[in-house]
């Protein structure tokens, strides 16, 4: 039982990591890091645009998101974890506005297998 227990933590901590890679490699748009860490068929699921991306369409956004993501700061925290999905608080800190988003995270062999993401609030006030 320990043994399992110790597996669990070791994944937990993990996925964590992973997470925290990906918020730290979409502050600053760094395609080969998010390629990295996108297994090949993932999909990404942006609520409130109401679309789903591939890989390839998520990493080609980058253009647009590295212009919308200058000066700003990204803080999250794990809200749970379990049967493989990770949900993520994470606060947007734009230079002009903020955004609460709860998003989603779906690991499997150290690569996200599929993300979801959706506003929370307009402000960060409650992160």
């Amino acid at each position: 039982m320990a043994a399992l227990a110790f597996l669990l933590t070791s994944a937990l901590a993990d996925d964590s990591a992973l997470i925290s890679r990906w918020y730290a490699a979409l502050l600053v748009a760094d395609r080969t890091e998010i390629s990295d860490l996108l297994s090949d068929d993932v999909r990404i699921k942006l609520d409130d645009l109401g679309i789903v991306q591939s890989k390839q369409e998520f990493i080609a956004s980058m253009d647009d998101w590295q212009g919308a993501v200058a000066g700003a700061a990204i803080r999250h925290r794990i809200a749970k974890s379990e049967g493989g999905v990770t949900t993520v608080i994470a606060c947007y800190d734009f230079p002009s506005n903020d955004m609460l988003m709860q998003e989603t995270f779906a690991v499997t062999d150290n690569r996200i297998t599929a993300s979801s993401q959706a506003a929370i609030s307009e402000t960060c006030d409650g992160y």
